[in-house]
């Protein structure tokens, strides 16, 4: 199989970047796409040349660290799939591939395919807990959680935080993201004493690391690699829009 890559080059965040073309010859169909960039990298490194940085560490589609966008599709063609799930017997000999990092005000590119989403992170830490009594973990059968509901929750809980969502919407937006992790908490019983401050933190400081606004595009439900459905984001604007009203804000005083 021989491909033709078109791939982004940035030598760093604050240097400017461009496409440059690789012509990849032998490629091995059973290959993973990130394996197929490790032997062009191998062949860089022994010319002399700059490998091309791109994120990875599971390679087993759970991790989440890595992802680009393929010919204009986060994570490529192949639905609910990551990068490194992704195999070269879905592309046909011939292929020209265009390589690209998240595109996003809140993703500054590090190097080349590999972009910051520390602002991920910081979601996470505006309202990502829940309080619980430290020790031993408690029965699992002390408190009854409907089936349905653990299911949801468990849904939501899926997501990787890889980006994909905020790649793909054409304002940047996180709300896909966002919705998940605050859902898979509000959803339960254990997260229901910070329900409405978790919603209020998370929501505001969202749009604090400049990710674009949510309309409905559903672009971000197409390409997610665990298929996290925009409900969650349904539900994430019901709580914080009954946080707000009820005069909820953001700062919680610890043992108050």
């Amino acid at each position: 199989m021989n491909l033709t890559l078109h791939i982004w080059r940035q030598g760093g965040p604050d240097q400017p970047g461009r496409m440059v073309r690789y012509d990849v010859k032998d490629v091995n169909e059973h290959s993973s796409f990130l394996e197929m960039l490790d032997v062009l990298n191998q062949q860089l490194i022994e010319k002399g040349d700059d490998p091309i940085a791109f994120d990875h560490d599971c390679r087993e589609g759970i991790c989440g660290s890595c992802g680009f966008v393929i010919n204009g599709e986060a994570h490529g063609p192949l639905p609910k799939t990551t990068v490194c799930q992704l195999h070269m017997r879905h592309f046909k000999s011939g292929d020209t591939l265009h390589l690209e990092p998240w595109r996003s005000r809140a993703f500054p590119v590090l190097k080349d395919l590999m972009v910051n989403r520390s602002a991920f992170d910081r979601i996470i830490q505006a309202g990502g807990y829940i309080s619980v009594s430290t020790g031993s973990a408690p029965e699992a059968n002390l408190t009854p959680i409907p089936k349905p509901l653990a299911d949801r929750a468990f849904e939501a809980a899926e997501c990787i935080g890889c980006g994909a969502c905020v790649a793909q919407c054409p304002n940047g937006a996180a709300n896909l993201f966002t919705g998940a992790k605050v859902a898979h908490l509000n959803l339960l019983p254990q997260g229901q004493a910070e329900r409405e401050t978790r919603a209020v933190g998370m929501v505001e400081q969202m749009e604090q690391e400049g990710f674009g606004s949510c309309s409905n595009f559903a672009e971000c439900e197409a390409v997610c690699p665990k298929g996290i459905s925009i409900d969650n984001i349904a539900r994430m604007n019901r709580d914080y829009l009954k946080a707000k009203l009820q005069g909820v804000n953001r700062l919680v005083v610890v043992g108050a």
